[in-house]
């Protein structure tokens, strides 16, 4: 029984320190661009409509759209969002990873 324990302590230490391992690999793969993170978050396809069929508030809007794309690309904010969601799920494998390599080394003492 004790040498069961000890086999199955090692299996969930190795396979927790594979699980940080492999999660800190995709991360720097994803932050130096070797890799896309996960698309999560989607830019949609905007319509344009015709100036003259719009008053005076939908020329407004489209100027003041026209030059927050000068400012902010419509690209870099679901990049942004993608980016977060890779790190909080990426902590929480690594917070899980870190869990299970403790139990198996619970079961090793």
């Amino acid at each position: 029984m004790i040498f069961i324990k000890k086999i199955l302590g090692f299996i969930l230490l190795f396979a927790g320190l594979i699980l940080i391992a492999y999660t800190v690999y995709s991360s720097f793969n994803i932050f130096t661009a070797k890799a896309a993170p996960p698309e999560v978050f989607k830019t949609e396809e905007q319509t344009s409509q015709a100036i003259g069929g719009q008053g005076i508030e939908g020329q407004i809007q489209e100027i003041i759209g026209e030059q927050l794309k000068g400012i902010l690309s419509v690209d870099s904010l679901p990049i942004l969002l993608n980016l977060i969601s890779w790190s909080v799920f990426a902590g929480i494998l690594i917070f899980a990873g870190a869990q299970v390599s403790s139990l198996g080394i619970k079961l090793i003492k």
